[in-house]
């Protein structure tokens, strides 16, 4: 097969960083291309010494034919540039929320702007995997689903779709100060964020409306009322979601091996999912740092007949860069795992 010829546009922040590093180790991958503005005409390897052993020259605009382009721009900067890659035939993965929401109307409240391309939201594929497999082998356009939105979604799935909890679900949620971006800002300052912790968008996050979305989709019967707190932690890489819902099925609540029902329901539902774990104890933001991998804990609270589910993963990389390089592995037929089998760095 031939090589798949890629390019990364904005490799200067967190996640193009990161999809250079996947992008370059990937077996049936060339990348050909990486641009940023602010640092266009220098090394690759000088802005991230990582890079240093390789030859990338950071250009102001795609330079090269490419089958398919990595967009990491912030939001809001990528409806002006997805059209006119995908009318050169161009495939697009795109990092960022411009493409998450099937309703145009969500943009004005959540984004503050007008989404111009309506058209393109209703043939844009949400990009979890777990959920739209098919759909994105198919797909010129793929929305990367949100860090936030990944974890929280991978933990309530298979429960919301047997319709086991009753609509009202809180989602808990804590992230790593990359997950910020790199842009300097005093939130993310050292002495802030270091030896602290703070919750923030109480008001309503920008990732809670996918969430709804993709919930809903999964079981159109079902209305969900989440209330969705993330939190600032001085970790670097990392978001652990706690999730808790009250559980409807008093067979499932009655019986003594519950929480063993209940993880039979979680892995017959991932069973063909190679990236979703699920555990046997809690998991650690470490046992999934550098990878590709989510850790999903399931467990019933008898006092309370609550649903505790845990779930744990790199923002980074199955939060983002890796992400998109599984939903490319799936446009270009490719098995998933390709490029992505590494292992967690631990300690």
């Amino acid at each position: 097969m031939p090589q798949i010829k890629t390019g990364i546009i904005n490799v200067t922040g967190y996640i193009g960083a990161e999809l250079a590093r996947l992008l370059c180790q990937h077996p049936q991958v060339e990348l050909v291309t990486v641009t940023g503005r602010s640092a266009a005409g220098q090394k690759l390897g000088d802005v991230f010494p990582n890079f240093a052993g390789t030859n990338y020259i950071i250009k102001a605009e795609l330079d090269s034919e490419i089958d398919i382009a990595f967009s990491a721009m912030p939001h809001k900067s990528n409806v002006d540039v997805v059209p006119s890659l995908l009318k050169q035939g161009i495939r697009v993965v795109d990092a960022s929320a411009d493409f998450r929401l099937k309703d145009a109307g969500e943009y004005s409240k959540w984004y503050g702007f007008t989404h111009p391309s309506p058209d393109l939201l209703r043939e844009a594929v949400f990009g979890l995997p777990e959920l739209h497999q098919s759909e994105i082998a198919s797909a010129s356009l793929v929305a990367n689903p949100g860090c936030y939105s990944t974890g929280a979604l991978l933990a309530l799935a298979p429960i919301v779709k047997e319709g086991l909890i009753y609509p009202d679900i809180v989602v808990d949620s804590k992230s790593g100060v990359s997950g910020a971006g790199r842009t300097l800002s005093l939130t993310t300052h050292y002495s802030e964020a270091n030896e602290d912790i703070c919750a923030y968008s109480l008001e309503g996050h920008r990732h809670l409306p996918e969430i709804e979305q993709e919930l809903k989709a999964l079981n159109p019967s079902f209305s969900p009322s989440i209330t969705f707190v993330p939190h600032l932690v001085p970790m670097t890489r990392g978001i652990l979601s706690t999730c808790y819902a009250r559980l409807r099925d008093d067979k499932l609540l009655k019986d003594a091996k519950a929480e063993k029902k209940l993880s039979q329901i979680y892995r017959e539902f991932y069973k063909h999912a190679p990236f979703v774990q699920i555990t046997i104890k809690p998991p650690h933001t470490k046992h999934v740092c550098g990878t590709n991998f989510c850790l999903v804990y399931p467990s019933v609270d008898s006092k309370t007949d609550r649903l505790i589910v845990i779930s744990c993963l790199d923002n980074l990389v199955k939060g983002g860069a890796g992400q998109a390089v599984q939903n490319m592995n799936l446009m270009f037929n490719l098995p998933e795992t390709t490029g992505l089998e590494a292992l967690a760095i631990y300690p």
